[in-house]
C-alpha cells in the first residue's frame, strides 16, 4: 500500500460536502492537506477540526473560475510544503432545471466551475507533479458522468466531461510521468449541491428522494478516494463507480 504519511493534498470545495470530509479522511490517513474554497470562514473551522484531530492543514481563498486565484493557492501549498502529491479536483455545481427555462447563467456558471475550474487547478498543479514524476489525479465526476438524467441535461454534460478529460489525462501521464489519475463517480450524496437549485419543482423532488432512500455521505467518498490513493504504487484505480444501496438508477 501507499504510505499517506506526510503527503501534500490539495482539495478544492473543501468548505463543505464531500471536500470537506475528504480532507478530513486524508489528514486522518497523515497527509498534510492544502483546503480550498471561496468561504474562508468555512475552510478556517475545518482546519480546526482536523488539527484538533492531530493532523496538519493549510487554509487559503480559491476561486476555481479565476486562473489567478488558483496559481496563487497552489504556489502558497507549494511554498508552505515543497510539493504537492495528490489533488482532489471537487468544487463544482449543481442547480436543476429543464431547458426550456433557458437558465442560461446556471448553465454558464456549471461550465465554468465543473470543467473549466477542473481544467484549470489541472494545469496549476500537473508541472509540479511532472517536475516529481510522481502525483494522483482525482476528479470528482458523478453518476451523471454515465448516466442522463431529465433536468441535469447541463449538469450531466459537464461531468461526461469530467469523466472523458479524466481517461485521457490518464492516458498521457500516467506511464509517461508516473501520474495516476482517479474519476470518482458517486450516485446520490448528501451535500450542499442541492442549495443550488433555484427551480422549486426540482428541489421539492430532491427532498422528496432523500426520504426514500439512504443517501451516501461525504465520508463515504472520502474513504472511497483513500483507499485509491492507498493502492500500491503501480496500481491505478482508473474509476470507482459509488452509488447508495437504495439506488437502483
Amino acid at each position: 500500500m501507499t504510505n499517506l504519511n506526510g503527503k501534500i493534498a490539495l482539495v478544492t470545495g473543501a468548505s463543505s460536502g464531500i471536500g470537506a470530509a475528504t480532507a478530513v479522511k486524508l489528514a486522518e490517513a497523515g497527509a498534510k492537506v492544502g483546503i480550498a474554497a471561496r468561504r474562508t470562514d468555512k475552510l478556517e473551522d475545518l482546519k480546526k477540526q482536523i488539527e484538533a484531530k492531530g493532523g496538519e492543514a493549510l487554509a487559503f481563498e480559491m476561486d476555481v473560475v479565476d486562473t489567478a486565484s488558483v496559481d496563487a493557492g497552489v504556489k502558497k501549498l507549494i511554498d508552505a510544503y515543497g510539493s504537492i502529491d495528490l489533488l482532489v479536483n471537487n468544487a463544482g455545481l449543481m442547480p436543476l432545471s429543464d431547458i426550456d427555462q433557458f437558465k442560461v447563467d446556471e448553465w454558464q456558471r456549471m461550465v465554468d466551475v465543473n470543467v473549466k475550474g477542473l481544467l484549470n487547478t489541472t494545469a496549476a498543479v500537473l508541472p509540479q507533479m511532472i517536475k516529481q514524476h510522481s502525483g494522483h489525479v482525482f476528479n470528482m465526476s458523478s453518476i451523471a458522468g454515465r448516466k442522463v438524467f431529465k433536468g441535469l441535461s447541463v449538469y450531466c454534460a459537464t461531468k461526461h466531461a469530467v469523466t472523458a478529460f479524466s481517461d485521457g489525462l490518464r492516458r498521457e501521464v500516467g506511464q509517461k510521468h508516473g501520474i495516476r489519475v482517479t474519476c470518482i463517480q458517486p450516485g446520490a450524496v448528501a451535500t450542499e449541491l442541492y442549495d443550488h437549485i433555484t427551480d422549486p419543482g426540482y428541489r421539492k423532488q430532491m427532498d422528496e428522494l432523500a426520504t426514500q432512500m439512504t443517501f451516501l455521505q461525504g465520508e463515504d467518498i472520502g474513504d472511497t478516494i483513500v483507499f485509491a490513493a492507498q493502492a500500491p504504487a503501480h496500481v491505478d484505480v482508473a474509476e470507482l463507480f459509488v452509488l447508495p444501496v437504495d439506488q437502483g438508477w
